[in-house]
């Protein structure tokens, strides 16, 4: 650890300027760090461009602007202060343990990229805390990047100029990373062994990446927590995410839209989304996914993104990409405290229905993976393997000819809430960033959570991204997925154990209608 005094500044360049941060807890954190120009006026909707430069020193000592969002549900249930917000809001921040690291040998260097739908969150969230991992040797990068309507609001059919509008929050994650690529060995960083983490929408953003063109050479590893490649929109899909955008702003074109203040476009967001909570079911429909509630989603746009992502990782788009890629065991519990479960048999069957060609045979298969489930479990069970789980098996799979792939369950289960979070989604971040002491989390994790399944789930991460194979005190040896006749899955519990194939009869029915979440989704 170092021995610098807390306060103390900390300065490097890069090649835009000089950068002044601090030591904080034994490690110099830069925060507030641009890595794109301000995406606003003419570049509003459009790719990133390159950042300005500056002279003198700038400081990195307070975290830069948020991109704007309605309030999180997040924040209300970890009881988290909302940040400032802005359009310009594209930066990142960095832990390092050491930024003269490279005179002695450059550290790993893991990138954070957040979830939140693609609509919320951000990289300085308390939630995010790089320091843990700094101070275990790792140079940690979190971003921002633009959200809901500002980084995923395709406006091509509207206007040819704007083309790739979906995608520009993903071209940002691109940015930040090729920002990395140029800068971070001044931080003490190894530019070759970047290894990108994420979970929920910056898990699945993870798997598009490994699947564009455009991100190619840009990481060495990836970590996908709860999230997959079948996240991408079709083309067709995401213009008709647009046109209701359109109408619940009252807008008429892309212009309007453009000239549009931002409350406005948050407003218009919040109707949206108020549509499809309270009538999910339609937007199934329409979308052929659970996920077509959610009113922006990147766009399998054959540029950055192919219009199938999961095939072109199968072809070797990632090649030499070493994947960790794992779900947690009933991810849709923490969606269910937001929506109303089956209230009978018919109403199950009705869900099963609306979900799968044969709601019959799903139901049969889940009742005997599930003996004794209730009607809202066995619902659950269903949305997350179709959601999470499945599209993660099939994308480590996808992988596995191409690198080392390696897959976890996630199964520890919080008893707050009377037990009704569980092992929900989201609740392994905790864990995996190691604060477990932070009593804000406490709401969500339970005060009396394992530390020890929080150290070990940190210390396997770091592991990876050092040296490609999760390993930490309290794991057993980890296998490759391919190599043997097996499918070892790491089941991350209080006492963690390999497994063969967990819930592998699910599994199987999933791969025998070949139906669950195609790659791209609509």
């Amino acid at each position: 650890m170092s021995a610098h005094e807390d306060g103390t500044p900390v300065v490097v360049a890069t090649g835009a300027g000089s950068l002044r941060g601090r030591w904080q807890d034994g490690v110099a954190r830069f925060a507030g760090v641009p890595y794109a120009a301000p995406p606003v006026g003419d570049l509003r909707f459009r790719a990133p461009a390159p950042v300005d430069p500056w002279t003198g020193e700038r400081s990195a000592e307070a975290f830069g602007p948020i991109c704007p969002q309605n309030p999180s549900m997040m924040d209300a249930l970890f009881g988290g202060d909302s940040e400032r917000w802005d359009e310009d809001c594209l930066y990142l921040n960095v832990w390092t343990p050491d930024p003269e690291a490279a005179d002695t040998g450059p550290l790993p260097v893991m990138v954070w990229i957040h979830g939140g739908g693609f609509e919320m969150g951000s990289g300085s969230s308390p939630l995010y805390d790089g320091t843990h991992f700094a101070s275990s040797g790792v140079v940690l990068v979190s971003l921002n990047y633009r959200l809901g309507a500002f980084g995923f609001l395709e406006l091509g059919h509207l206007d040819a100029d704007l083309s790739g509008s979906g995608n520009a929050g993903l071209l940002d994650q691109i940015a930040a990373l090729e920002w990395v690529q140029s800068n971070i060995a001044n931080f003490g960083g190894d530019a070759a062994n970047v290894t990108v983490f994420g979970q929920s929408a910056g898990s699945m953003s993870i798997s598009l990446l490994m699947a564009s063109p455009r991100a190619t050479g840009l990481f060495r590893r990836a970590i996908t927590q709860s999230g997959a490649a079948n996240a991408a929109r079709a083309v067709e899909s995401a213009q008709g995410d647009t046109d209701d955008f359109l109408a619940a702003g009252g807008w008429s074109s892309a212009a309007d839209v453009r000239a549009a203040p931002t409350a406005d476009l948050l407003a218009a967001h919040a109707s949206l989304s108020g549509a499809r909570v309270a009538d999910p079911e339609a937007f199934i429909r329409r979308a052929g996914t659970p996920l077509g509630f959610l009113a922006f989603r990147p766009v399998a746009d054959g540029v950055v993104v192919p219009s199938d992502p999961l095939a072109a990782i199968a072809a070797g788009s990632a090649a030499g990409v070493t994947l960790l890629a794992g779900s947690t065991s009933q991810e849709w519990r923490l969606f269910a405290l937001m929506t109303p479960s089956p209230a009978d048999e018919d109403a199950l069957r009705d869900r099963f229905a609306l979900l799968v060609d044969d709601p019959d045979a799903a139901l049969a298969a889940y009742r005997d993976e599930y003996p004794g489930a209730s009607l809202a479990d066995l619902d659950g069970a269903l949305l997350t393997d179709m959601v999470f789980r499945i599209p993660t098996v099939r994308l480590v799979d996808a992988q596995s000819a191409h690198a080392p792939t390696f897959q976890y369950l996630w199964d520890w289960k919080s008893d707050a809430f009377g037990g009704m979070i569980g092992a929900a989604h989201a609740i392994d971040i905790p864990f995996v960033f190691d604060l477990l002491e932070d009593h804000r989390l406490h709401v969500f994790v339970g005060a009396d959570a394992p530390r020890s399944l929080a150290r070990a789930t940190n210390e396997a991460w770091i592991a990876f991204a050092s040296t490609g194979v999760p390993a930490a005190d309290g794991l057993t040896e980890w296998p490759t997925i391919g190599s043997g006749a097996t499918r070892p899955v790491m089941v991350l519990d209080t006492e963690p154990s390999l497994v063969d194939d967990p819930n592998g009869d699910t599994r199987r029915f999933w791969d025998a209608t070949g139906s669950a979440m195609p790659a791209s989704a609509d």
